[in-house]
């Protein structure tokens, strides 16, 4: 596997190289390469998009999750001691330790004690659990020291649990803070199941790669569920994962070409108080099913009608936002509001480019469902998304080419830098936009959305919104479907209904072009874009009382709420930062 970290971390440098000096305008494989394939969604087929090589990234012996029984050394766990007849097993108490490479076999129970695997820098070492139940109250239940790669295998239809008794005492020098801690590569396969409690710490951590191909996981950990340093890398599995921390985290701080996520198949059902699934470098799901909740879901965040607070566009607070005029000031209150705000609850986050090319996914998250720090791209897939913030955010260009998207819940159901659309069934029910391109201000990074170190999208040549196809219904609080820049319609059906005082179905600050969609709206913006909402596409008063009876002051202010200087600035009260800014 280290011919592939090199190879991988190559094509992540090309490719963030690549989109540095692309614009957003560019279809999707300026966020990704396609492929020859297809992903589906119901009767719409798109193209396959790829963010990740993953042709070399999982072996035979990690896909084949099976062992050489003939060949197999057994180690008898017994309470409080072990037995075993292999010289290349040290036995100390209740603390095993394996030297060399080879297929051990291991069952019983060891009350309190570990398994270390401390081998040669080019050995593999394959540990089968057969009815394993090792609990260590200070430290790891297995602890990959040294070895080339260390594969734990769940044999078929045998019951396995590992625990952590809730402290990690240092036994070296290294930071052992999880129930499997591996300095190796670390695969985990088989067709067996484990159970994992981390009454603190992790739950499994590899400092290098960590790849699961097969089994069934149950995970309670204090902090993070699994987690990749290079990568996470999952093929197939059942993950039923509750985690005080993120439920699939992936990072390295070194190096952040890598800290990449792949995920070809398997079953995820994740609460977390962090993210549910997180990536520093590249994210890319080609299919799996996924019930994801974080933090206490999308009706614990508060949300400010567009009605009540004026912002950019007629929007009003972010969710989750907290009224910084009225704040208590009190330094108690400080402390726990910026402990709390340090929390990322994205549902499916990726930091760097970003593909989905199917699955169906139930997300409600106290912040973004899907969050992407580069471009994104979404190929197929079935989305049911309630969000306390964004269903779908991103901070590049965000592409989809299919899906279906049940968004009944959110403050924006999908915001991007531009936004591209082919095709797909769009639901959308939001609190402020529908569809918005470059108007708003998120969170990004894994400081987390209620840091809110607000990512700022400028208007601009890259900031436009182009619908090919695909239906579309969506009932707002501010713009149905707002951008920036320009808006090009060239197909779909569009029913939009717009409630919110100050703001129009469609808002447009560039060129509103339709070139054959079939669009309806309750208040006729259809015909002149953001009429009522005072983008610059419609009929701003420069001087008092617009076309429509909106009532600006001279000075620019919006009686409405919308808040605009003459020059379209927004004042320095509001929550959102202007562009450029």
């Amino acid at each position: 596997m280290k011919q592939t970290k090199r190879k991988l971390t190559a094509i992540l440098l090309c490719g963030l190289l690549l989109l540095s000096g692309c614009g957003a305008q560019n279809t999707a494989e300026d966020a990704s390469s396609t492929d020859t394939g297809t992903a589906s969604s119901g009767n719409i087929t798109a193209a396959t998009v790829s963010a990740i090589d993953t042709s070399g990234v999982f072996s035979d012996r990690d896909l084949e999750g099976t062992y050489d029984a003939s060949a197999a050394i057994p180690i008898l766990l017994n309470g409080d001691s072990a037995s075993c007849d292999s010289s290349s097993v040290a036995i100390d108490g209740s603390t095993i330790t394996i030297a060399a490479e080879g297929v051990y076999l291991i069952s019983g129970t060891l009350n309190d004690g570990q398994i270390i695997v401390n081998a040669g820098d080019t050995d593999k070492v394959q540990l089968v659990l057969a009815g394993a139940d090792i609990t260590s109250s200070t430290s790891a239940a297995i602890y990959a020291l040294e070895a080339d790669k260390v594969f734990i295998t769940l044999a078929e239809g045998t019951e396995n649990t590992l625990t952590n008794g809730g402290e990690y005492i240092a036994i070296d020098d290294n930071n052992i803070d999880a129930v499997i801690f591996a300095k190796t590569d670390l695969t985990l396969n088989g067709s067996g199941s484990l159970t994992i409690n981390a009454q603190a710490g992790h739950g499994v951590v590899s400092k290098d790669e960590l790849v699961i191909t097969g089994g069934s996981y149950t995970i309670t950990a204090a902090s993070h569920g699994l987690s990749g340093k290079d990568s996470v890398a999952i093929a197939d599995g059942t993950f039923a994962i509750t985690s005080g921390k993120d439920g699939i985290h992936a990072e390295n701080s070194d190096d952040t070409s890598l800290g990449w996520l792949y995920i070809q198949d398997g079953s995820f059902t994740i609460r977390s108080q962090g993210d549910a699934i997180s990536a520093q470098g590249a994210l890319q799901i080609d299919d799996g099913t996924f019930d994801l909740y974080t933090g206490e879901g999308s009706a614990s965040v508060e949300m400010t009608s567009s009605d009540q607070f004026g912002g950019p566009m007629g929007g009003g607070q972010r969710g989750g936002w907290t009224d910084q005029t009225t704040a208590p000031d009190t330094q108690a209150t400080s402390t726990t509001q910026t402990e709390e705000d340090s929390t990322s609850q994205k549902g499916i986050k990726g930091e760097s480019i970003y593909a989905i090319n199917g699955g169906t996914f139930t997300i409600d998250s106290a912040d973004d469902c899907l969050h992407a720090g580069g471009a994104m791209t979404i190929a197929a897939g079935d989305f049911t998304l309630n969000s306390g913030d964004d269903a779908v955010h991103c901070d590049d260009a965000l592409t989809i080419q299919s899906g279906t998207f049940t968004i009944p819940y959110c403050y924006e159901g999908i915001e991007g830098l531009s936004i591209t659309i082919e095709d797909g069934v769009f639901d959308i029910t939001s609190n402020d936009d529908g569809l918005n391109a470059a108007g708003g201000a998120d969170s990004s990074g894994f400081g987390g959305f209620g840091n809110r170190s607000q990512d700022t999208f400028a208007a601009s040549s890259d900031s436009f919104i182009i619908i090919n196809g695909g239906a579309f219904t969506i009932v707002s609080g501010g713009d149905s479907v707002d951008s920036n820049g320009d808006l090009t319609i060239n197909g779909g059906t569009l029913d939009l209904t717009c409630n919110g005082a100050g703001d129009t179905a469609i808002d447009c600050d560039g060129t509103y072009t339709n070139n054959g969609g079939d669009v309806t709206t309750n208040d006729g913006s259809e015909s002149n874009p953001g009429q009522m909402g005072g983008g610059k596409a419609g009929m701003e008063g420069r001087t008092g009382t617009d076309g429509q009876g909106d009532m600006r002051s001279q000075g620019g202010s919006d009686v409405q709420g919308g808040m605009r200087g003459q020059d379209g600035a927004v004042p320095s009260g509001d929550m959102r930062q202007t562009p450029g800014a």
